[in-house]
């Protein structure tokens, strides 16, 4: 099959970008987009021309790196994965397909499809961690744990931090990201003493860079590759609203 690939190419944030049309030789159905864009640049560097820079690393769905926003959609058609597991045979012979980067103020392009992501990273600084001191590792059920809390915990800690939630929010909020990365430690008896200081060190390290407000569309939680509930932000909530009335 032969598709018509249509890539926002721009040298960085201070030159004006535009979108160029790339026709992609014969290619499988089987392999994934980023397998597709890996055999279009080996063609662009056999003319001498300068490949198109994006993001990838594990391309297993773990990472969340590989975040393009394909045909309008973060990480394209399909439902619960990522880009790199998005696969040719999701589109059809001759189709052209759109392919930009995230689009977010807190989300600055570096080039072409890559942009920077590192307001999530201080957002974890700010309180995506545990602190204080748990020992060395307890034996088995020393803690107790409820199965449905432990279960719970392991949905939030499934996100994997791709941004996919930004791109699509008409406000560009972070609420899926940081209420998942709040709740894996908050449902968790090791993350109790610092549960409402970290909801709130999160939530405002969050304004400060620039998120928007979350109106509950639904859309993050419909692109997102991990399927994270609208749950996760009701229980931030919920949180933050507890740590403002103990000054947390």
């Amino acid at each position: 099959m032969k598709v018509k690939l249509k890539v926002w190419r721009q040298r960085n944030a201070d030159t004006p970008g535009r979108f160029v049309v790339y026709d992609t030789p014969e290619l499988n159905p089987n392999m994934s987009f980023l397998e597709m864009l890996d055999v279009v640049n080996e063609q662009l560097t056999l003319q001498g021309e300068e490949p198109i820079a994006f993001d990838h690393d594990c391309r297993e769905g773990i990472c969340g790196t590989c975040s393009l926003v394909i045909n309008g959609k973060p990480h394209g058609p399909q439902r619960g994965v990522a880009t790199c597991q998005t696969y040719l045979r999701s589109f059809r012979d001759g189709d052209e397909i759109l392919v930009e980067p995230f689009r977010a103020r807190p989300f600055p392009l570096v080039k072409d499809l890559v942009v920077g992501r590192q307001a999530f990273d201080r957002i974890m600084t700010a309180g995506g961690f545990i602190s204080v001191r748990t020992g060395s590792a307890p034996d088995a059920h020393a803690i107790p744990v409820p199965k449905e809390a432990a279960e719970r915990a392991m949905d939030a800690a499934a996100c994997i931090g791709c941004g996919a939630c930004v791109a699509v929010c008409k406000n560009a909020s972070a609420m899926l990201f940081v209420s998942a990365k709040v709740s894996q430690f908050g449902l968790l008896p090791q993350g109790q003493p610092e549960r409402y200081r970290r909801v709130a060190a999160m939530v405002e390290q969050m304004d400060r860079e620039g998120f928007g407000a979350c109106t509950v569309t639904g859309s993050c939680e419909a692109v997102c590759p991990k399927r994270i509930s609208l749950d996760f932000i009701a229980r931030m909530n919920r949180d933050y609203g507890v740590a403002l009335l103990r000054g947390a």
